[in-house]
């Protein structure tokens, strides 16, 4: 009997074929820079070619899934990446951004089967999205090419 590889992090994965997205919000620009280039370290470390990762950036958090839904839309991509940094306390309407952006992004991988990793931070301060910032940026490189092989093997 086969049983599923359970532990978090695979070490098998070869993104040499993919074609990744990445939006990046700029609000906060150190945290999604910091998000950015972690992200960028573990693709190039996962073997994406760096001419097939197409890299843009928009004003903020809500803007993310316009960009994202543009990219989807082109049918270039095996998966996509949303990075960016929401903080409670500089924006009133903390809930609304965080709630909006989240289910538009899910809405947009289920309706176009296409993986997104979402890598926009939601903290309470600061300090922890700084805390955060570099293992999310990797994870979300991962997370991308880990679902992009998978969405590969079962079409």
């Amino acid at each position: 009997m086969h049983h599923p590889d359970t532990s978090s992090t695979r070490t098998d994965l070869d993104g040499n074929t993919l074609h990744i997205g990445i939006v990046q919000a700029r609000f906060n620009p150190a945290i999604t820079q910091a998000l950015a280039n972690a992200c960028l370290s573990e693709l190039h470390a996962l073997k994406v070619n760096a001419s097939h990762i197409h890299h843009v950036q928009v004003p903020g958090a809500l803007e993310v899934p316009v960009a994202l839904a543009a990219m989807a839309k082109t049918g270039e991509f095996d998966a996509l990446i949303a990075l960016g940094c929401i903080i409670r306390g500089e924006t009133y309407h903390f809930e609304l951004v965080a709630n909006e952006s989240g289910a538009a992004i899910t809405r947009l991988a289920l309706d176009h089967q296409l993986p997104i990793a979402n890598a926009i931070l939601t903290t309470d301060n600061e300090d922890q999205a700084i805390a955060r910032q570099t293992d999310k940026g990797r994870d979300a490189a991962r997370v991308a090419v880990e679902m992009a092989l998978l969405m590969k093997s079962l079409s």
